[in-house]
């Protein structure tokens, strides 16, 4: 016991997150070393909470002999407008093999089957080759399941109901030794010494007014990565999902009807019954690419073509109502619990936010740039570039999540345990505490998540122009500074208002990054689709980094932006072979923008 109610914890990894990415670095770094002692901290449920259970649709992976990882790599790329980490994709794609063999036959997932027993592989939009394995169109359920199964079979430690407040440098301030955590339920906070440090939060977007992300995400890791100094990149590249289900006021809306529909053979219809993807993609239609599906989606609303409920309409019935409630009885249930039946007639869908495409940026091994720290799925950037192609995500945080176990159980053996910063937890501790007040009411924590949510689908969403960004990112900055002043009712013990502030502070963090990045990205390019930059112009292809301009502790500390020339290591937008950039520039400064 270090003072009353702060606690401190042991342990040789940290992982923080426990979806797929966080589950499997838990067990590749415990097979690699059972004598490790591993600490997984879950925000919500174990096995319960995150967006891994949400997935639906699959995961992509080259099986078939008439795949090829070359076309699975292109593939990528392309979808990712050449913003992609060529390296990282490499790895995504050559690993997405073992990974699947892995999940079935040493964790027990169980994909669905072709008559000859080979694993199934069903089409998504924006690919060469049908490479989805699924199991029904539920498959983080699957994942999720066996992979906690396995988690617990193995004893490794379990934190459940813990958020992490933020990073913990150790006293020289070098690197990362830990984390401050503190418990939903009974108001304890836990310092966490660790040799290795993993986030693997997940991003989900929720900042936006739709979301099809699980309620409980608030981008809590990009944040924290932030605060610790972390370089952060593409935070501009935020894929909107094109058919989020349309329930009304129903916190259903917003929820993913899967891309297996489009991929089956489904039609979108504006509101004139047009299938309008004709006037935006006439070659691939409804199976292009996301970022081009859902921009055309909120294109035609905006331009008074779209449903009665501002949407448009998703149509599966001519591909008959055996096969729809056979292939997707997830989707059919989901929408018959609105009162919809998608086997039969046509579903309002809305564009709806879905994944966080920018992150921090890691190497090959998961490592970022502050020692210590590792970063796997939607935590990390440049995988998927300026668009995720669907079946991608689930592919990324399992590869990734591996890749980052091996390296974790490497570095920390033999490893001694660092000291943490104390004082700094110490004062940590009392920030957060400065947040509750009993004369608060909390009406005002709602008002401010409403504005931010409003303001970030209206100005910095699906389409934007620099007008917008602008007075986006300096009234998220007077947000942030507001949200620093709010407090919440009630105590540290099981304090869903409180959590609410300390998520909507985390939100307003990465809206900023998100805002400021936009900006600066003069181009429409993947999921960034500006009016007044129409074109793919940017030459060089740069990433846009982010990084925080003081290491200092306050939250409301300003932003530095700058860019790096894209690295074509292994093909270039031509289709030439790639390689490294003969005398790239340095890092270069962007004019500060939206202060």
């Amino acid at each position: 016991m270090t003072s009353e109610r702060v606690d401190v914890l042991r342990t040789d990894i940290l992982i923080l997150g426990s979806g797929g990415a966080g589950l499997l670095a838990a067990l590749h770094a415990f097979d690699a070393d059972s004598t490790l002692d591993i600490t997984v901290v879950a925000k919500g449920l174990f096995g319960k909470s995150g967006c891994t259970r949400l997935v639906q649709g699959g995961y992509n992976v080259v099986l078939n002999r008439e795949d090829s990882f070359e076309r699975h790599f292109l593939d990528t790329v392309k979808a990712g407008q050449f913003l992609n980490d060529q390296e990282l994709v490499w790895t995504l794609v050559t690993q997405a093999p073992r990974c699947v063999y892995e999940l079935e036959h040493t964790f027990g997932c169980f994909f669905d089957r072709n008559a000859d027993n080979t694993i199934h592989q069903k089409a998504f939009a924006g690919q060469s080759f049908d490479r989805t394995v699924h199991k029904g169109d539920l498959t983080g359920i699957e994942i999720m399941n066996r992979l906690s199964e396995q988690v617990m079979r193995r004893g490794i430690r379990i934190v459940e109901e813990h958020r992490a407040l933020d990073l913990l440098p150790d006293a020289s301030g070098r690197r990362i030794a830990g984390a401050l955590i503190h418990s939903v339920r009974d108001g304890r906070y836990l310092v966490v010494r660790a040799k290795a440090v993993l986030l693997a939060t997940g991003g989900g977007p929720t900042m936006y007014r739709v979301t099809a992300a699980s309620a409980d995400k608030s981008m809590d890791g990009i944040a924290m990565a932030f605060r610790a100094g972390a370089d952060i990149c593409d935070m501009e590249m935020v894929q909107f999902h094109p058919t989020g289900l349309l329930a009304a006021a129903s916190l259903m809306t917003g929820t993913v009807l899967e891309e297996g529909l489009r991929g089956a053979g489904g039609y979108l219809y504006n509101g004139r019954r047009e299938r309008f993807m004709e006037r935006y993609d006439p070659a691939r239609m409804e199976r292009s690419t996301r970022d081009v599906v859902a921009r055309s989606s909120y294109l035609e609303i905006m331009e008074g073509r779209g449903s009665p409920n501002s949407g448009v309409f998703i149509d599966v019935s001519h591909l008959g109502a055996a096969f729809v409630e056979q292939n997707f009885p997830g989707m059919v249930k989901r929408c018959r619990s609105v009162g919809l039946d998608l086997a039969r007639t046509p579903v309002e869908v809305t564009p709806t936010a879905h994944f966080q495409m920018g992150g921090v940026k890691i190497g090959p091994d998961c490592a970022s740039s502050l020692d210590g720290l590792y970063v796997a799925g939607e935590d990390a950037g440049t995988v998927h570039g300026a668009n995720r192609l669907g079946g991608n995500g689930v592919a990324e945080s399992t590869v990734f999540g591996c890749v980052a176990g091996d390296a974790m159980a490497a570095r920390v053996t033999g490893e001694r345990l660092p000291e943490v910063d104390m004082p700094l937890a110490a004062a940590m501790v009392g920030r957060t505490r400065k947040s509750l007040s009993p004369t608060a009411d909390g009406r005002d924590i709602y008002e401010v998540r409403g504005e931010m949510q409003r303001l970030m689908w209206e100005q910095v969403g699906l389409v934007r122009n620099g007008r917008a960004l602008a007075a986006a990112a300096a009234r998220v900055r007077e947000l942030r500074a507001r949200a620093e002043d709010l407090r919440a009712p009630g105590s540290e013990m099981f304090n869903p208002g409180w959590q609410d502030l300390l998520n909507l502070r985390n939100h307003l963090v990465v809206s900023e990054m998100i805002a400021r990045s936009a900006l600066a990205r003069e181009e429409s390019r993947g999921s960034h689709f500006r009016r007044d930059f129409t074109d793919t112009r940017e030459d060089p292809v740069s990433n846009i980094f982010v990084r925080r301009r003081n290491n200092g502790n306050d939250e409301n500390d300003e932003m530095d932006l700058y860019r790096k020339p894209v690295r074509f290591s292994r093909v270039r937008p031509d289709g030439s072979m790639g390689g490294a950039v003969a005398g790239a520039p340095e890092p270069a400064p962007l004019a500060d923008q939206g202060e």
